[in-house]
């Protein structure tokens, strides 16, 4: 059966949901901001794929749904019409010798999923795994089965794609969700994936992440590096045409204003003890983004008549949302 269906919120949760949803249904969209998505945690963030290293704070359940996510993205980017940049190169986890217990303390608290643990490396595997990275540092962890993809390419293509569908979307509008219904308009099915923009009546708290780009020729990474420090771990994330995602793990504030000149400095000094050759990168910008999450940081699906939705994904995006989105279109029947 074909229906009308209503997604709402056009973040990363939306996009996966009209992706799927528009192969057999007619779908509208609805987002309150414009179609650069600028606003977008999903456009913003590193897009990393780290169930190991999210299994440091995060249950071992929610950290074998990432590896699942992991196994389902290849082929969401295949059926694309533009190519979007996937890797599953592992990442690799390093610490200066002073700050060796916080990397000790970090690898102790990793949880195994499904056979994939954590591989402790001396220099030598560590220059063998990224050459540039020789003689920085004596001690770090493998972490084999984690990725990473380009977010933006993404955002780009799934537009693209969905538009070549037919798909309708209306821009800048905020929606009220009553009754099964979108501002009085009925719908066989709406998904919620407002995110912060369904805060009201539901216990959500936003979580900022701060990143900066960079284009830094004179740095050859090839899989994301994540550093350990006591006071502003943070990951390097390479994508294509030598960028850099440079980021913390998170804040915890509710703040969307822009990135202060400290955690800028914080940032791009923690990244210069990385790799020198950050120093003549060129900033090609510092974005911040507010997260979804619940109390429990664990992000949850529901169903109440018609309207599925999914929300407080916290800072585990791109890790889960391919299960979290497959799992609410199960509600629909033919998934």
């Amino acid at each position: 059966m074909q229906y009308n269906i209503a997604v709402v919120g056009f973040g990363l949760a939306g996009r996966l949901a009209a992706l799927e949803l528009s192969k057999l249904h007619h779908v509208s969209v609805f987002e309150a901001d414009d179609e650069h998505a600028l606003n977008s945690a999903g456009k913003v963030a590193a897009a990393m794929l780290a169930p190991l290293a999210e299994s440091v704070l995060c249950e071992a359940d929610l950290a074998q749904m990432g590896l699942d996510s992991i196994n389902r993205w290849p082929q969401i980017i295949e059926e694309l019409d533009h190519d979007v940049f996937f890797q599953q190169e592992g990442t690799l986890v390093v610490a200066h010798q002073q700050d060796k217990g916080d990397l000790q303390s970090f690898t102790q608290r990793i949880k195994p999923v499904a056979g994939h643990s954590a591989q402790a490396l001396n220099a030598q595997q560590i220059a063998q795994l990224e050459p540039e990275l020789a003689n920085r540092f004596s001690q770090g962890v493998f972490l084999p089965c984690e990725g990473q993809i380009d977010n933006q390419a993404f955002y780009k293509a799934s537009f693209t794609l969905l538009n070549k569908r037919k798909v309708k979307f209306v821009f800048n509008q905020r929606v009220t969700i009553k009754n099964g219904e979108i501002n009085n308009r009925p719908f066989d099915f709406i998904i919620d994936c407002r995110g912060l923009g369904a805060k009201a009546g539901q216990l959500l708290r936003g979580v900022r992440g701060e990143v900066a780009r960079l284009y830094a020729p004179e740095v050859n990474l090839t899989r994301p590096v994540r550093l350990m420090h006591p006071r502003y771990p943070i990951y390097i994330a390479p994508k294509p045409n030598n960028e850099y995602v440079i980021g913390a793990t998170e804040i915890e504030s509710q703040d969307s204003g822009p990135a202060t000149v400290r955690s800028t400095l914080e940032l791009l000094s923690a990244a210069y003890t990385v790799h020198s050759g950050f120093a003549e990168g060129r900033l090609l910008g510092v974005q911040t983004g507010l997260r979804p999450a619940f109390s429990d940081n664990r992000p949850q699906v529901k169903k109440s008549g018609n309207v599925i939705s999914i929300n407080g994904l916290y800072r585990h995006g791109y890790m889960l949302a391919p299960v979290l989105v497959a799992q609410a279109l199960s509600y629909i029947g033919e998934y």
